[in-house]
């Protein structure tokens, strides 16, 4: 087929959204990237600003877009969490603006993604200030986009494609809890978590298991007077003192609460509580987008989607990146920028619409019999090799390097020895020789500066 030039609108300047604009441009198409803040980054970019619904259930709500807390370093090793050809490497300079640690915290990223932007003139395709409130088809399988800038100006564009890059850690979710309406105490999600220092003295019952409920419990739990975890993951009739502290709990998932301020567990205990802090992850969230149906969120599943990527009904002028959890997320956004840039310029081909919906079928119905639930329908964990070297496969473009999936599994082995003291002890450092090793490849012998 003859290759073609479209006209495409990307949706966020985060870091799927980044790579997404440079891969489009890549392969030859125009590119416009909408994005509502006033700098690159996405969720990496910190601010102090909390919304004015602590626990984000208010849809009137002032939305803050980034769950950023200002104690937060990344959980993955630095190399893993780069694009493949600019690689995330600390500075040998001396830069005191620059975190030199193999698990460096989010200013680090950001200048990272900031860095990766003006290496490959990102900036020139973005939009500040920008938000898009209205994505529709219209005639001829194009689409309509509306955006409104800071200064209330409104603006109405048609494009050939649209890839959805807006991110997923903005719209909380929130546990279900018996008693909750009548509950009088305060409650938070981690959306809205900055420091610790408005838990200081409080009994505070934290409700999560993940890697941000416990960075959270520690970060509270040096001024909090009692810190109580509530998970799923603990089982029935547990109560325990989380080893190493004097003032943090673990409990089985709450039984219910209320009007006095009690917290009730399965095991009888009861915690007259200050404060309840959602750390319970986000929702799939795209109030802008108008598919007539086509397109759905049901219990955190988008779908129907084609390898988590395309509606094969609107495949493939709309597409969605980054939409994927519990994985290595810079390198995966570039898979999936690649495959959609290729499938718009026509130099790759997407099967037919019906062998696409057998396809998602069939993940479903896999899905469904191995007995995950369908809010885990996006998280792909130890497949998502799997899933990154069909999308390789699919573009002509190398496979995951082996020294990437063996750092992520290195990664989990060295958390569940040490806990998250695995930041600073890591052992596997001849992964990180290999990376680096890949990295003179990569780098042109310095013509790219990380």
């Amino acid at each position: 087929m003859q290759p073609l030039s479209r006209h495409v609108a990307v949706i966020g300047a985060g870091a799927s959204g980044l790579v997404a604009a440079r891969e489009l441009r890549r392969e030859g198409h125009t590119v416009v990237v909408f994005e509502r803040g006033d700098q690159l980054g996405g969720m990496w970019v910190y601010t102090p600003e909390v919304e004015s619904d602590p626990i984000g259930l208010n849809p009137n709500r002032n939305i803050v877009h980034s769950s950023m807390y200002q104690s937060l370093r990344i959980n993955l090793p630095r190399e893993i969490m780069g694009f493949r050809d600019y690689p995330f490497v600390a500075k040998e300079e001396d830069d005191e603006e620059r975190d030199p640690r193999m698990f460096p915290g989010h200013t680090e990223v950001l200048n990272y993604l900031n860095g990766f932007a003006r290496e490959f003139r990102i900036s020139e395709m973005v939009r500040f200030e920008n938000e898009v409130v209205f994505v529709g088809l219209v005639e001829g399988g194009k689409w309509k986009v509306k955006s409104k800038s800071k200064r209330g100006e409104d603006v109405e564009e048609i494009y050939d494609a649209v890839v959805v890059c807006n991110g997923h850690h903005t719209e909380p979710r929130v546990a279900q809890i018996p008693g909750i309406s009548s509950w009088k105490g305060k409650q938070i999600h981690s959306h809205n978590y900055r420091t610790p220092e408005p838990f200081r003295d409080q009994v505070v019952v934290l409700i999560g298991g993940s890697v941000s409920a416990i960075d959270i419990s520690q970060d509270i739990a040096g001024i909090a007077r009692e810190v109580h975890i509530a998970s799923r993951s603990v089982p029935d009739e547990t109560m325990e003192k989380k080893p190493g502290y004097d003032n943090m709990w673990l409990h089985s998932m709450i039984t219910s609460v209320h009007e006095d301020g009690s917290v009730v567990f399965p095991d009888g205990s009861v915690v007259l509580a200050d404060i309840i802090l959602h750390c319970t992850g986000y929702k799939y969230h795209f109030p802008f987008l108008e598919t007539n149906g086509i397109v759905t969120v049901d219990d955190n599943c988008v779908g129907p989607l084609y390898k988590h990527v395309f509606p094969p009904a609107l495949a493939p002028s709309l597409s969605f990146v980054g939409l994927p959890w519990k994985v290595v997320p810079f390198a995966m956004y570039e898979f999936q920028s690649k495959w959609i840039a290729g499938l718009l310029s026509n130099r790759i081909a997407l099967p037919s619409k019906e062998e696409m919906m057998e396809d998602v079928k069939a993940f479903y119905s896999l899905r469904e019999s191995s007995g995950t639930p369908k809010r885990y329908t996006h998280k792909l964990d130890d497949w998502q090799f799997e899933y990154n070297d069909w999308l390789a496969a699919q573009c002509g473009c190398p496979v995951s390097e082996e020294w990437r999936k063996q750092m992520w599994f290195a990664h989990f082995k060295n958390a569940r020895l040490v806990g998250l003291l695995y930041r600073d002890e890591w052992n596997d450092h001849h992964l990180v020789s290999q990376a680096h090793e890949d990295f003179r490849k990569y780098t042109l012998n310095g013509v790219i500066d990380v």
